[in-house]
């Protein structure tokens, strides 16, 4: 049974009050007077990942999981100034992700004035967050980073396809910030106030994926109990996130296909389709050219989600972005530890300048968490380091500067062959010297105790023994 299903005397014929809730482009949650959700509308379903279903009878601090509930709660607030109470604050959604948000607090009255429960409106303030000292550094696009001829060619192809409503296709290798250009594209878009849903077409089975992206009716399927809208229908003014879509099931990809050529979603068993606008962006770090080949990616929908395509080059190929992308976690982890951490001391820094990031950004990112967490000192010294990094090779970095079309290719590329470890980089140092430098300023510290200084350098004894043998150190 829904809530005020209908309002009548408006206008000339009876209006649904959920769907004029629907249609209000702003998170809308209703709660009793002892501060139960007992209805909610289609955009905070959206922003939080909470449904209907899932939310009433739930008190509202367990719904919206804001920092304002704890602190001060809003809505205690307007009984002491009898108005509407306004915040700037965050919630956490259902992805575990902590969003900016205005929450906006009133009570609810009857046509006799009496109290009968309150409202609050959620207000997603992501598209407008610029004031944020970490995301206004030189050399970005939104909270993307880097400096790189790679780089500055997509900065300066990103804010113009952020105002078309083009099908997007990211590619790149995994860790490279795929997600991150996706939402970068949608909060500086026109549709920056409507919903960003992300789909991970590889996270669930085929049967519940089909249900989640375009919904069900009530009566489907064992087990639709109710009529759920999927995500094409929360993403209605907003953008759909497709990510690896190339684990997206052959049947779906054909009704993908049929919503792409004629913008109507079907909910399984629904005879009358809902027309969702949505911009669609997709991403994969598959080589889709050769799923088309073997029969694993219909061609047909390649060609509608190829109408731009934007490349992502792994971290290995971007040169001095390292560096920056360094400096940026680093300033980024001490002040979320609050520690004084003022740099890294110079062998660690060879180090990680020559390190391959395999995981690419994701894994800078980890390392990076993790040596500040276990640092002492006012700088990154080496047994801050992931023990593996100490005993990997280092990659020679690309310094050919790309055409502009790379931005466009039609295929990922391949990564570049390793260098010899002994050849030098830019310092003029080699692998070999940097391990060898460290090893000794280990032992150094340790006053020649090998136990220690494996310790320090996050080796094992054994591979201690080895390099000392291998660098004939005294």
């Amino acid at each position: 049974m829904q809530l005020f299903p209908e309002i009548h005397q408006l206008m000339r014929s009876p209006l649904d009050f959920t769907h004029i809730l629907d249609e209000i482009p702003l998170g809308i949650l209703l709660m009793d007077r002892d501060l139960r959700v007992v209805h909610l509308n289609r955009y905070f379903h959206a922003l939080t990942g909470f449904s209907l279903d899932m939310a009433r009878g739930i008190p509202c601090r367990n719904i919206l999981r804001s920092s304002a509930c704890i602190i001060n709660c809003p809505i205690l607030a307007t009984h002491c100034k009898d108005r509407s109470i306004s915040c700037t604050s965050d919630i956490i959604n259902t992805d575990r992700q902590k969003l900016p948000v205005r929450i906006t607090t009133a009570q609810i009255v009857d046509n006799q004035g009496h109290f009968t429960g309150y409202m609050e409106t959620i207000e997603d303030l992501r598209s407008s967050a610029t004031n944020d000292p970490e995301k206004n550094v030189a050399y970005s696009f939104a909270n993307i980073i880097g400096r790189s001829r790679k780089m500055e060619i997509i900065f300066q192809t990103l804010p113009m396809l952020a105002q078309s409503d083009a099908s997007i296709l990211i590619t790149g290798e995994t860790g490279t910030g795929k997600d991150l250009v996706a939402e970068a594209v949608h909060q500086t878009s026109q549709r920056a106030g409507g919903p960003f849903i992300k789909i991970n077409c590889g996270a669930l089975p085929e049967t519940l994926l089909e249900s989640e992206i375009f919904g069900h009716m009530k009566g489907a399927f064992t087990g639709a109990v109710e009529n759920k809208p999927g995500r094409f229908k929360l993403a209605h003014n907003g953008t759909i996130f497709l990510t690896e879509i190339g684990d997206l099931p052959l049947p779906l990809q054909v009704k993908l296909l049929t919503f792409l050529d004629d913008r109507i979603i079907y909910p399984l068993g629904a005879t009358k389709g809902f027309n969702a606008n949505v911009r669609i962006i997709a991403a994969t770090h598959r080589d889709l050219e050769y799923m088309v080949s073997i029969g694993k990616f219909r061609k047909d929908l390649l060609f509608r989600l190829n109408v731009a395509r934007v490349h992502l080059p792994p971290l290995r190929e971007r040169g001095e972005d390292i560096r920056l992308l360094l400096d940026y976690f680093l300033n980024h982890y001490t002040k979320k530890q609050n520690k004084k951490i003022n740099g890294f001391s110079e062998p660690v820094l060879a180090v990680l300048l020559n390190y391959t990031y395999e995981g690419n950004i994701r894994e800078l990112k980890n390392i990076m968490e993790y040596a500040v967490n276990v640092a002492q000192g006012t700088r990154i010294e080496a047994e801050n380091l992931p023990a593996y990094i100490l005993d990997h090779e280092p990659v020679q970095r690309v310094s050919n500067i790309p055409a502009a079309q790379d931005l466009c290719d039609t295929k990922p590329r391949e990564p570049r062959s390793c260098a010899a470890p002994s050849e030098p980089d830019e310092s003029g140092q080699t692998w070999s010297s940097v391990q060898r430098q460290m090893i000794m300023d280990a032992l150094k510290t340790s006053r020649g105790k090998k136990n220690k200084t494996a310790q320090i350098l996050g080796m094992s004894r054994s591979t201690l023994w080895r390099k000392i043998k291998e660098f004939q150190i005294e």
